[in-house]
């Protein structure tokens, strides 16, 4: 879990940031100050800080920026810190990917690594966030990180246009607090829970078939599903992938890629939970006994 950062050092970048936060309606009927985004981009021009520094030292002085704002009845500014100060390894930018990566720029998750050879193609318009009709034909990891700033240009973004072996992935989560896999089919699966337990970071996981998923969270050098599905077909070749399937395990996914980052432990880990939205049903299995 990434501890708490404040690039500030500094009183006088904290005066001017208390200087242009403005009272803000909070929640419950409070006010209290925020930091704008005209006003963060003010500053790191005038300091030379990037945009994800300024928000950090925004923080650390108690005005929040304004974008995290309805963040915090679930977060502290502590949590804020923590996921803004975080390097995510994120492989795989399509339907899940594509989900993922809009949630954790809006979320705040201040560092990404990501991956994906693919380019779109009109099957992906059906359930994948970044694929419209003007990104056909344009590699996933280009749209990505102009999805992404254009999101939240705080985020520093780096996507590599590439298919990974595992020793490319190694490298991509070198340095990285956390693992998630956004793959399609099952081919790619287990060489990235191999890289990730090389790299020792915990993975999050996940996959979907039809309107059935799972998510699951593997700790290093345990089994995962990738170890126990294999590398044959895979069933989303033959019940297909739908918006609403892909989205929800894209966004329980995401609650526990930031569970993790902000308190570095998930009620998943070393387990999977199975999902099925046509019995709107939720099932637990384990996989690897819990830690003492």
């Amino acid at each position: 879990m990434p501890g708490p950062v404040d690039p500030a050092g500094s009183s006088d970048l904290a005066g001017l940031i208390r200087a242009a936060a403005v009272p803000t309606a909070l929640s419950g009927g409070r006010t209290g100050p925020a930091l704008g985004a005209a006003a963060e981009a003010e500053i790191a021009g005038r300091t030379g800080l990037s945009l994800r520094e300024v928000e950090l030292a925004a923080l650390a002085a108690g005005c929040p920026p304004a974008r995290y704002l309805r963040n915090f009845e679930a977060y502290s500014l502590a949590d804020q810190t923590r996921l803004l100060s975080a390097r995510l390894g994120l492989v795989g930018l399509g339907g899940l990917g594509g989900n993922l990566l809009e949630m954790l720029a809006r979320l705040g998750v201040g560092r990404i690594r990501a991956a994906d050879g693919d380019r779109f193609e009109e099957s992906n318009l059906n359930r994948q966030l970044l694929s419209t009709c003007a990104t056909l034909g344009r590699p996933k990891a280009v749209a990505a990180v102009e999805r992404a700033r254009q999101i939240n240009p705080a985020v520093e973004i780096e996507a590599a246009e590439s298919v990974l072996e595992e020793e490319d992935m190694v490298r991509l989560l070198a340095g990285c607090d956390l693992a998630v896999d956004a793959l399609g089919g099952l081919a790619h699966r287990p060489a990235l829970e191999r890289a990730a337990a090389r790299a020792g970071v915990v993975l999050v996981t996940g996959a979907m078939a039809g309107p059935s998923g799972y998510v699951a969270v593997v700790r290093p050098g345990e089994k995962g599903p990738a170890s126990f599905l294999g590398q044959g077909t895979a069933a989303e070749d033959e019940l297909g992938t739908q918006a609403p399937m892909v989205t929800a395990i894209a966004a329980l996914m995401a609650n526990e890629a930031v569970r993790l980052l902000t308190t570095g432990s998930s009620p998943l880990a070393g387990a999977m939970l199975l999902v099925d939205l046509a019995s709107l049903s939720f099932e637990r299995v384990e996989l690897s006994p819990p830690e003492p």
